[in-house]
């Protein structure tokens, strides 16, 4: 096709979207489609022939139409908090951005079965305060709550601080409404529990990061709203006690533990020296740091008793060597604001190199021994700052540059440090990304590490629904 047909056919085909979508649906000036074209991190910023922004369902399936029919690829995106490269588009901008923040309506909240309706364009936080208005629980909790869809959370299965309690999102997902690569909408929006009548399609596109269909809405699970907790960061001098800590937690809780979240000491320093309204409660430094939290929907239930034998239980057993109970809103804060700010704290020290991994849970200890000292011998000076969900096996390992390196320099060492990092994780029987996904970052590397069978059946999988390549191509899976 000639540069000139070419134009021809794209400016046709936005006039057409354009007819579907109204004014306020399209973007195609490069200023204002910048903020869309970017991922959070930087590593890449992409080019569109617009961003496309419907409003209903069925906007959103005649445009998906109207692309399939040119031949135009789209990328979905919700609101662009991803951190693999999955939401923007590529540099070549022979691309759509399709955007799902106008769809933000929640169509219904069901108390009594426990379930809500929601569009996917709906941030969770909204969620979540309206789980809240009913009296229940939507527990998937993320840093970037005020601003992420619900629509990409489903997409990329995100985890989160409550996922040792609740699960994935996937365990939250009780129904889907997608729209197909060829502009057709399936409607399995089933506030079920149970149903046994075949393959369960909905797993196909949770998680699939938007590569074969687009998810448009979905029914969600709900849980009674805790009327207590209890949380506290704990020191430990020694990071083989941390499995421990969890184990007795669990069973001296009655399994009431929602959150068990690592922080390692470099991860203090920084937070303390970088975050407002963050401190070191401790008078002296310890190499580790738990931060605990039980929870409870019953009420009188002496959440606070049970939490109390466990920290002198973990006293006594020399689990831990300190700790300080929130007994305070504001300090129970302050000690969130310390774990979530993490990384915002690490951009103050120059540039991280970050793994997204898991192990199971009794090897997290073996798993920082091992690739710490691998990391520290490849470049001395670097600086791991591990943190995150032990209680469900995965750890945020981020390397921070040396201090006086060039930025640049240590950046170069991405794919080395990667390959020190995920080799031992995929020895331990691990995974090399545990919720953030694959996107565009980590295409070459499940190629490397998983079986060629799986590869095989994914890439089946993308022909059979997408067999024209259309759906966010070059994410998760190359075909």
């Amino acid at each position: 096709m000639s540069e000139l047909l070419e134009k021809a056919v794209t400016a046709e085909l936005l006039d057409a979207i354009r007819a579907v979508v109204g004014d306020k649906g399209i973007i195609v000036d490069e200023t204002d489609m910048a903020p869309f074209l970017a991922e959070e991190r930087g590593l890449y910023v992409g080019k569109a022939l617009a961003v496309v922004k419907p409003g209903s369902t069925e906007e959103v399936a005649e445009v998906v139409r109207l692309c399939a029919d040119a031949g135009v690829p789209i990328v979905p995106q919700g609101g662009n908090t991803g951190l693999v490269g999955g939401n923007v588009p590529f540099e070549h901008g022979r691309e759509i951005v399709l955007n799902t923040s106008r769809l933000n309506r929640i169509r219904a909240v069901d108390p009594v079965n426990f379930t809500m309706t929601v569009e996917a364009g709906v941030v969770l936080e909204t969620i979540q305060h309206a789980a809240a208005e009913a009296g229940c629980l939507f527990p998937l909790a993320l840093g970037a709550q005020g601003s992420c869809q619900i629509g990409g959370n489903i997409s990329s299965n995100a985890g989160g601080v409550n996922v040792l309690k609740y699960g994935n999102t996937r365990e939250l997902v009780l129904g889907l409404e997608v729209v197909l690569p060829d502009g057709t909408i399936w409607n399995g929006m089933k506030a079920l529990g149970k149903d046994n009548t075949g393959y369960a399609l909905k797993h196909l596109f949770i998680g699939g990061e938007g590569t074969l269909g687009i998810i448009t809405a979905a029914v969600l699970k709900l849980y009674p709203k805790p009327v207590e907790q209890q949380t506290a960061l704990c020191a430990l001098d020694d990071i083989h006690a941390v499995t421990k800590v969890l184990s007795r937690a669990r069973a001296l809780s009655g399994d009431a533990v929602t959150a068990f979240e690592l922080i390692g000491r470099f991860g203090m320093e920084i937070a303390a020296k970088h975050l407002d309204g963050v401190s070191d409660p401790f008078e002296a430094p310890h190499p580790w740091y738990v931060l605990v939290e039980f929870s409870s929907s019953r009420p009188n239930s002496d959440l606070r008793g049970a939490f109390e034998t466990f920290l002198e239980a973990a006293f006594e057993e020399g689990l831990i060597a300190d700790a300080v109970v929130a007994e305070s809103l504001d300090q129970g804060k302050m000690f969130w604001r310390l774990r979530e700010g993490l990384p915002e704290a690490q951009k103050h020290e120059g540039a991280s190199i970050k793994h997204d991994v898991a192990v199971p849970i009794s090897r997290v200890p073996e798993f920082l021994d091992r690739a710490t000292a691998a990391v520290e011998a490849a470049l001395p000076g670097i600086r791991p700052c591990p943190f995150g969900h032990v209680g469900d096996g995965n750890i945020h390992y981020n390397l921070t540059q040396p201090e006086g390196m060039d930025k640049a320099e240590y950046l170069a060492l991405w794919e080395s440090m990667n390959r020190i990092v995920h080799d031992i994780i995929v020895e331990m029987e691990g995974s090399i990304s545990a919720e953030h996904g694959v996107g565009r970052l980590k295409v070459e590397e499940i190629v490397h590490y998983k079986d060629p069978i799986e590869i095989d059946l994914m890439r089946r999988l993308k022909k059979a629904l997408d067999p024209k390549g259309l759906m966010n191509p070059g994410k998760v899976v190359q075909v």
